[in-house]
């Protein structure tokens, strides 16, 4: 009796658990829509020749603006607690809007980074002050930008476009969340690492059904 006991645990827990973390997955919170169409990033020239879009990719959008020193700090805290943990995701990248004049500070602190992990997602684009006030004012958040064109936030951007966060629907948390606070490693751990994940898991379990359907057709 106590081995029939003993083999029932060990087979029905397994299952039991199955059951609970795939109903987990398919009930997925979504990660809300805050803004349904940020601006594209057309008007901007990228510090390499390849093209940068949002289009089809998860993107983390931050403003280091034309004194990028005093933010560097903020670009080592995203690379440390965000960037390193998910840049294997095949569509996820991190883009850094600065104005025209920038380009050298931002090659340094590419190189910087570079002695850290694979840099090969992070991307540096540049813009005049209107196009950088142009594209900031269409996330419609209420931070603003600073003198010099930049903000401690960034923000996620999903692949058609919009500007992701929290509603303030959640019992847990009745703030709503525009952008994370990259000069806060405790921000960036608690709050934005959980949603770079919810919104990953996303688009993983879209992609997983996608094949599925494709199989089945």
């Amino acid at each position: 009796m106590k081995k029939i006991l003993v083999l029932g645990v060990l087979f029905v827990l397994p299952l039991v658990a199955y059951l609970f973390f795939a109903s987990g997955v398919h009930n997925f919170a979504k990660l809300p829509v805050l803004t349904k169409s940020v601006g594209s990033l057309e008007n901007f020239e990228p510090l390499t020749k390849e093209t940068v879009s949002f289009e089809d990719k998860i993107t983390v959008l931050g403003f280091l603006g034309k004194d990028i020193y005093h933010k560097q700090g903020n670009a080592f805290n995203l690379n440390q607690k965000i960037y390193k943990k998910n840049h294997g995701f095949q569509d996820f990248q991190f883009v850094m809007v600065l104005p025209y004049g920038s380009e050298k500070a931002a090659k340094q602190l590419l190189d910087e980074l570079d002695n850290i992990t694979d840099v090969s997602e992070w991307k540096f684009i540049f813009g005049t002050p209107e196009t950088i006030k142009t594209l900031f004012n269409s996330l419609e958040t209420p931070y603003q930008l600073d003198q010099n064109l930049a903000t401690q936030y960034v923000y996620i951007i999903d692949k058609n476009r919009g500007l992701r966060g929290r509603d303030g629907t959640l019992k847990d948390n009745e703030v709503k969340v525009y952008g994370y606070d990259a000069s806060s490693v405790a921000d960036l751990t608690n709050v934005m690492d959980d949603d770079v994940k919810v919104i990953l898991a996303e688009y993983r379990l879209a992609l997983k059904k996608y094949k599925a359907d494709r199989k089945e057709n």
